[in-house]
């Protein structure tokens, strides 16, 4: 009788046992499924072509970027080689203060501009939200002598340094669909503080779109396109001629080589600071006013744990 007894407790504990586990480590499973999940790689660098992505740099890394612009390919093969004879180079760097803030500044031949800025990100994608949202805001100062010509044609005098200013504020909004593709929107507010006449105004709305697929593991597609909120039509009826600045488009390729991120693009843009990229384009693709261009990225690390 007491075996039995001993016997059927010795069951009645294995089998509360045993489920006993089974509901902790259905209890560790659900905790496990709410954990947050971040999205890595939206993007293959804090540049998409032109413009900025959603991404920032790790704390205490360094990104020196390398910016080329050949000139226009319609320029013709004797007397340009199709825009290779020309350049215009922007030298940059960015550093990481925080896994989300970073800060940079670069130098632009293209009216020998000086750039600042940051970005923070803000919101980032997960398993629990549906993307990442990422603040910017540059300030670019124009160096040229004063009196100088622009490419739209006007002569450009200042009268002091704060009429070199201009101002540049954007939310990069961004999502990563799968591992191949990634889209974005970047809603742009510039404002120049001297514009070339009463016929322009001195701010501008526009609104940013681009994206990524993936070819390969090292290789991406890119598409970057701002559209301006511009009335050409009442500007023409003033002055008489077409407005002379047109919308950005882009179409290129990243390689990513390990330790450099190689970009390679077409583009109706020359420049390579807000300014010139969004606001002052000259540039139409109708008229095959096309740059073939390269950024070149190279990070560095400062932080010895990592």
């Amino acid at each position: 009788m007491l075996k039995h007894t001993l016997l059927s407790f010795a069951l009645v504990m294995i089998i509360t046992t045993v489920f006993a586990q089974d509901d902790l480590l259905n209890m560790l499973n659900e905790d496990l499924s709410e954990e947050t999940v971040y999205t890595q790689a939206t993007f293959k660098a804090t540049r998409l072509i032109n413009g900025q992505t959603i991404e920032t740099l790790s704390k205490k890394h360094l990104n020196f970027w390398i910016s080329h612009r050949f000139g226009s390919v319609n320029s013709g093969f004797l007397s340009n080689f199709f825009g290779l004879d020309e350049a215009r180079i922007r030298l940059g760097l960015e550093y990481g203060l925080t896994d989300q803030w970073l800060i940079g500044v670069g130098r632009s031949s293209e009216e020998k501009t000086y750039d600042f800025y940051t970005k923070y990100k803000l919101l980032r994608q997960s398993n629990a939200f549906p993307f990442t949202l990422t603040a910017y805001g540059s300030l670019a100062l124009n160096t040229m002598a004063t009196g100088y010509i622009m490419n739209s044609g006007s002569e450009m005098k200042f009268y002091n340094n704060k009429e070199r200013l201009t101002y540049t504020t954007q939310a990069l909004l961004a999502r990563k669909f799968n591992e191949k593709f990634s889209f974005q929107l970047m809603p742009t507010f510039i404002h120049i503080n001297k514009v070339e006449s009463t016929s322009f105004d001195n701010n501008l709305f526009s609104l940013g779109m681009g994206g990524r697929y993936k070819i390969s593991s090292r290789v991406t597609f890119s598409v970057e396109y701002y559209y301006n909120f511009v009335d050409r039509d009442t500007y023409q009826l003033e002055t008489g001629t077409p407005y002379p600045y047109h919308n950005s488009l882009s179409l290129g390729f990243d390689i990513d080589t390990g330790g450099h991120v190689f970009q390679l693009h077409f583009t109706n843009a020359r420049g390579m600071v807000e300014r010139h990229f969004i606001a002052l384009n000259t540039g139409t693709w109708e008229n095959a006013d096309i740059f073939y261009g390269f950024n070149i990225a190279r990070t560095f690390s400062f932080d010895r744990g990592r």
